[in-house]
């Protein structure tokens, strides 16, 4: 007992002597109020992520609120007479883009088992790998299971309808039962950390291969996208450090990804294992997997070719483009997003919010959570070139350990790596939707246990903020929720 107490004596002196000796908190800039730099938005009074950029200008405005528009829009089972948004499916998760990133912020997660996943959804794939989707697909499911479809007996299964042989089924119903255990600080206090155990019932073509890999994840937020697509990418690497030289236990790496536009591999910075290389690319992707909207990057339906009624199903195809959301609402989908401002800062001048800015520094959070960026030069977007950001994030992949792995590779994504993501609004998630569902699968529901949750690269900056007193870790929190 001795030598076990002596130990933690000694742990606790090198986390406290580390977070004294080593870290450098910068001054306070005052940019730091204006996370989005000229584009930043008011949060008085604020009940969404969709805010269009405060610079925005007024002709580009229009062109904003028909891309929102279109993102809330409910789309339908093809034919109908409204050709403009049919084509819904077969098979799909949602029925709008801002079904799952409600009112733009993160998706909301069941509270019990007896709920169906709404804005979460389940990757899907086999060992192996693949240069241009980046994973292999489960032969019969795909890379994701889409838990709704256009059938009637679907539609109507409050009915119990029987399943039939000429309407594509669901491909399964998704559901999360939480798993709860208690962490106790060294102070004695305590906080209680849940993680998900998924369900997959009522599967509608078949068993999953015996080797599949599934990975929950929850919607992320909006805004700011197009802030951090202008990010120069030397920039990016600049922070990467994957054969960690620098000894700092910190070895960040970009993900080579496809672009299916230039058809090449690149630098993945979107998704949560940053395997988009651009915010177009993720809006297309969500279309046709998510909703089942064909378009031109992703022409197919999201259908197996062993789903042959789901290949067979009528689709809202509309001729000359062949697909069902076309180059032109594609690109008025994807300047919504692009152009969605970040909130101010909530209290920045605030005592407890500088004392926890000196403590995220201290123990080492900004090795990951880069806080500011300057933002290159674009000739489609001036209004959000040059902009001094704060976004907090390195848009790096970084090993989080075996608490959060979901052992499922994604390009050259490891099943332990995430990418670090950005902390801008994350105060606000509850406000915006009701949920504060944070981290890649809703697990946290405060910044509390998401930092608690950090193993892996960050499991030494974890160890310091656990041995923070008790006012200091709390103010850690407050800072980084007046983000």
């Amino acid at each position: 007992m001795r030598i076990l107490f002596s130990s933690l004596l000694t742990l606790t002196t090198l986390v406290a002597s580390f977070a004294t000796e080593s870290a450098i908190v910068p001054d306070v800039s005052p940019t730091e109020a204006y996370p989005g730099g000229k584009a930043s938005v008011s949060f008085k009074p604020f009940a969404s992520f969709m805010l269009p950029a405060a610079n925005l200008p007024d002709d580009e405005k229009p062109a904003f609120y028909a891309g929102k528009a279109l993102g809330h829009q409910p789309w339908v089972k093809a034919p109908t007479i409204t050709t403009a948004r049919d084509g819904l499916g077969p098979v799909y998760n949602a029925r709008t883009c801002l079904a799952c990133h409600v009112n733009g912020g993160r998706g909301v997660m069941p509270e019990t088992g007896e709920q169906n996943l709404v804005s979460a959804f389940l990757r899907l794939s086999i060992p192996g790998k693949d240069k241009i989707s980046g994973v292999v697909p489960e032969p019969t499911y795909g890379d994701q299971l889409q838990s709704q479809s256009v059938a009637l007996f679907h539609q109507l299964r409050h009915m119990k309808m029987k399943k039939n042989d000429y309407e594509a089924a669901p491909e399964g119903y998704a559901y999360v039962d939480w798993v709860s255990k208690t962490f106790t600080y060294p102070d004695q206090s305590s906080v209680e950390l849940r993680s998900p155990s998924v369900r997959v019932e009522n599967l509608g073509y078949g068993e999953l291969h015996p080797k599949t890999m599934m990975s929950l994840r929850n919607a992320p937020p909006l805004h700011g996208m197009g802030l951090l697509e202008l990010i120069p990418q030397q920039d990016i690497d600049a922070g990467a450090d994957p054969m960690d030289k620098n000894g700092d236990g910190i070895s960040g790496r970009v993900n080579r990804v496809w672009n299916v536009e230039t058809g090449a591999a690149e630098p993945g910075r979107f998704g949560l294992k940053a395997n988009r290389a651009t915010i177009k690319i993720i809006t297309a992707s969500a279309f046709q997997g998510d909703i089942g909207i064909t378009n031109p990057l992703f022409p197919d339906q999201p259908c197996s070719a062993n789903q042959t009624t789901c290949q067979n199903t009528r689709d809202g195809n509309d001729l000359p483009e062949d697909v069902e959301l076309p180059e032109e609402l594609l690109e008025m989908v994807t300047h919504f997003m692009l152009n969605i401002g970040v909130p101010k800062r909530r209290e920045p001048n605030d005592p407890d919010v500088i004392n926890g800015r000196a403590a995220f520094y201290e123990t080492g959070c900004a090795q990951c959570h880069t806080p500011s960026f300057t933002t290159g030069y674009s000739p489609e977007l001036p209004h959000l070139s040059k902009q001094t950001i704060w976004p907090y994030s390195d848009l790096l992949l970084h090993d989080m350990g075996p608490d959060l792995a979901d052992h499922r590779p994604d390009y050259e994504a490891t099943g332990t790596e995430w990418r670090t993501p950005p902390l801008w609004g994350v105060g606000l998630s509850g406000a915006v939707n009701g949920g504060s569902n944070l981290l890649h699968d809703g697990r946290a529901r405060s910044v509390e246990e998401a930092i608690l949750w950090h193993g892996g690269e960050a499991a030494t900056t974890k160890e310091r903020f656990i041995h923070l007193p008790k006012s200091e870790r709390e103010s850690l929190i407050k800072f980084v929720e007046s983000l």
